[in-house]
């Protein structure tokens, strides 16, 4: 009995350009370098080998510059590699929520200022956010080499000069302080923050997606499970960042307009939304979004006043 092809089920949002999945014949032409990963699957579709680090970087790259624009992107060898689609959910969701406080209109332009908390070396959202909409991007990292990379994908694309740029934090226990200044105006902060608690929760998560696949340790030097420590894990895991970056958020209630993260595991909630009463936040969101049968979310808090909220965009309109 043949199988049946799947039938797509995307639901991404609404203006995110990845909806339709991908056209590997477009995304070929606009680098050529993809066709050698290209497959045919078992339904008879065009594909990578998504367990293939290499494939994967080659897709991101192929993604960027087809859609966005990019013409030269590149990531030190083991570190991670995001699913382009998932981000872009991420960043139209945003613009959603700034345009509420924005009486209905989508913000867009290099008045507004996004804070990406741990960039990464891919730099991903702030790459997509700018393209998308011009905002205007702050990346913090602790990691230089991170840094490093991020700053050699803006420097490589002229259409990217001036409106990207980073900060080093240099106290890897602290998340806003000394990354954002006494009297600067921040519109949105973002964040993914490491999902694992330990570096042996990493590797067993890393395990168990080889077991899933079927692919011994040996011959997962091509896997693209990519990440530094500081990527995948952090001590307590992502509560506990979630935690930490809540009660300092506190601290520049004034500076951001609203406070956001990325929330990969539902059992998080609770303590979120624990501390996020106990600091007083004014207004509370947890935007829920769906990617095939993935559902992830994102948390937003402000200490705002509606009133308050409304002078942040007074420069803008």
């Amino acid at each position: 009995m043949d199988e049946k092809k799947p039938i797509e089920k995307s639901i991404l949002h609404k203006r995110n350009i990845h909806r339709f999945g991908y056209d590997f014949s477009q995304l070929s032409e606009s680098l050529p370098e993809l066709i050698p990963f290209v497959i045919v699957n078992k339904f008879g579709n065009e594909s990578i080998d998504f367990s293939d680090k290499n494939a994967v970087k080659c897709l991101n790259k192929a993604l960027l510059k087809h859609f966005y624009g990019i013409n030269h992107w590149d990531i030190p060898a083991n570190y991670l590699c995001p699913p382009i689609p998932g981000r872009a959910d991420y960043l139209h969701y945003l613009a959603d929520l700034l345009q509420e406080t924005n009486n209905g209109k989508i913000p867009d332009g290099n008045k507004i200022t996004v804070l990406d908390i741990g960039t990464g070396a891919n730099c991903v959202y702030p790459l997509i956010g700018n393209r998308e909409y011009n905002w205007h991007f702050i990346g913090s990292d602790i990691d230089l080499i991170s840094i490093d990379s991020a700053q050699k994908i803006i420097d490589a694309n002229e259409i990217l000069k001036d409106k990207i740029n980073f900060r080093l934090q240099k106290s890897p226990n602290q998340i806003f302080n000394g990354i954002i200044g006494k009297d600067e105006k921040i519109h949105v902060t973002i964040c993914n923050p490491p999902f694992h608690a330990s570096a042996e929760e990493a590797a067993f998560g890393t395990n168990r997606k080889l077991k899933n696949l079927k692919i011994s340790k040996s011959n997962s030097e091509k896997l693209n499970f990519g990440g530094q420590n500081n990527e995948l894990w952090c001590e307590g895991g992502e509560a506990e960042f979630c935690r930490k970056m809540i009660i300092e958020s506190k601290e520049f209630s004034k500076n951001c307009l609203w406070f956001t993260t990325l929330v990969s595991k539902k059992t998080s909630l609770p303590s979120i939304y624990f501390h996020l009463k106990k600091i007083n936040a004014l207004e509370v969101k947890t935007i829920e979004m769906k990617q095939g049968q993935k559902i992830s979310r994102f948390v937003a808090w402000t200490f705002l006043t509606k009133e308050e909220q409304k002078k942040f965009f007074s420069r803008v309109n």
